[in-house]
């Protein structure tokens, strides 16, 4: 479960790194600054989602 888990999350992240990059292209920017964009967007889901895990093993336990 936990595999399952952790692989549903990585696909998400890059999802949403994948729409912050395409659509900061589409703004305009350099490739640099969509993939920078894409890379913080990454980041930002998988700390949300280690910190939603943390907090439903917190309340679990």
């Amino acid at each position: 479960m936990a595999l399952f888990t952790a692989l549903a999350t990585l696909v998400l992240a890059i999802t949403a790194a994948a729409g912050a990059g395409y659509l900061s292209r589409r703004d305009g920017a350099s490739y640099p600054a969509a993939i920078t964009r894409a890379a913080a967007a990454f980041a930002a889901t998988v700390t949300v989602a280690a910190a939603l895990v943390t907090a439903a093993v917190a309340l679990a336990g």
